[in-house]
């Protein structure tokens, strides 16, 4: 089985919901608990490259430095935003996945379904109830448990 990686935050529900979901395809993805171990510049130039987005796409808008450092101002380059993202971790959204499949900002968590390289083993049902997957395996999202 190929490697999985997880930028995790274990205090999101998202977060959560992702690494519950790569778990329900019967892999262990290597897990990376980004606020404690952030990713080095390189690291991180490299995820927002391979996800195709920019760095502003990547930044998180509801924690306090991101009003503080006045970033909802247009302006910053990709380089600045990137150096704000390293010197507060918090700033970095996540979950990110990498598979060799591709990389993504798992948001919502069912997004990391695009690129996990086996199939859902069984029913799957997020933290809020929603049900994603069902006993069979099949994506069937946005219905609420009974």
């Amino acid at each position: 089985m190929s490697q999985i990686t997880l930028y995790h935050n274990p205090a999101c529900g998202t977060s959560r919901n992702t690494l519950a979901i790569i778990r329900n395809s019967g892999a262990e993805p290597v897990v990376i608990h980004y606020l404690e171990t952030p990713p080095s510049r390189e690291e991180l130039v490299k995820l927002i490259a391979d996800m195709g987005i920019s760095a502003r796409q990547l930044l998180r808008k509801n924690v306090e430095p991101y009003a503080q450092l006045g970033l909802d101002k247009d302006g910053f380059s990709d380089e600045q935003l990137i150096t704000f993202m390293l010197q507060y971790p918090l700033l970095i959204n996540r979950p990110i996945v990498v598979t060799e499949r591709g990389t993504r900002l798992c948001r919502p968590s069912e997004v990391v379904l695009e690129i996990l390289p086996g199939p859902q083993k069984g029913a799957f049902t997020k933290e809020d109830g929603e049900v994603v997957i069902d006993e069979a395996g099949k994506i069937i999202k946005g219905q609420q448990a009974p």
